[in-house]
């Protein structure tokens, strides 16, 4: 019998260990993607959730300004003595102190100011995460590419692979540099 024992030489040969090699290099660029996407993914939910509880928070400073105001507007119509008149002036001045409150940060336009960074912070995150699905799904189309063309001999679908897999490295990159200059989704 022959060395290939009747399957065939170049099962083995030159031209599989390349496309082993390329098959290897797109695993790691798919673990690499993988990775970073589900990092992206979860500062995305942080920020998501930063966010949220931020805009819950200013919701509540509201409230709370409105009850104020709605006191001093009340006790001003009711009453003209100067315990009232000073009870009222004291809830204006909370009211304004909720408004802003640049010592705590935790006045109504501090906490828009943080909850629209949250926002933004998100936004970059699930842009990021985006591209890097979008490099995991690439590669994975390479990987089948590339061990189809084993099976099948076809080298076009080795070239095919190897250009899913540069496409995925640019979303990769474009993920973790630039997430936003590239709007797929």
């Amino acid at each position: 019998m022959s060395a290939g024992h009747g399957h065939g030489a170049d099962h083995h040969g030159p031209g599989n260990k390349g496309i082993a090699l390329l098959i290897s290099v797109l695993a790691l660029v798919l673990a690499f993607a993988e990775t970073l996407g589900k990092n992206a993914q979860t500062s995305a939910l942080a920020h998501n959730i930063e966010a949220s509880n931020l805009w819950a928070f200013f919701q509540a400073k509201t409230m709370r300004q409105t009850v104020l105001r709605t006191a001093a507007e009340q006790t001003a119509v009711l009453s003209s003595s100067d315990h009232a008149k000073k009870q009222t002036d004291k809830w204006l001045d909370t009211a304004k102190r909720y408004q802003s409150e640049p010592e705590t940060g935790e006045g109504r336009d501090q906490l828009a100011a943080r909850a629209k960074e949250a926002e933004k912070k998100r936004g970059h995150a699930v842009a990021a995460y985006h591209n890097f699905e979008s490099a995991s799904a690439l590669t994975q189309i390479a990987i089948v590419l590339a061990s189809a063309s084993i099976v099948t001999g076809m080298v076009v679908l080795t070239w095919i692979a190897g250009g899913l897999g540069v496409l995925a490295v640019f979303f990769c990159v474009i993920g973790f540099f630039f997430p936003t200059a590239i709007h797929l989704f």
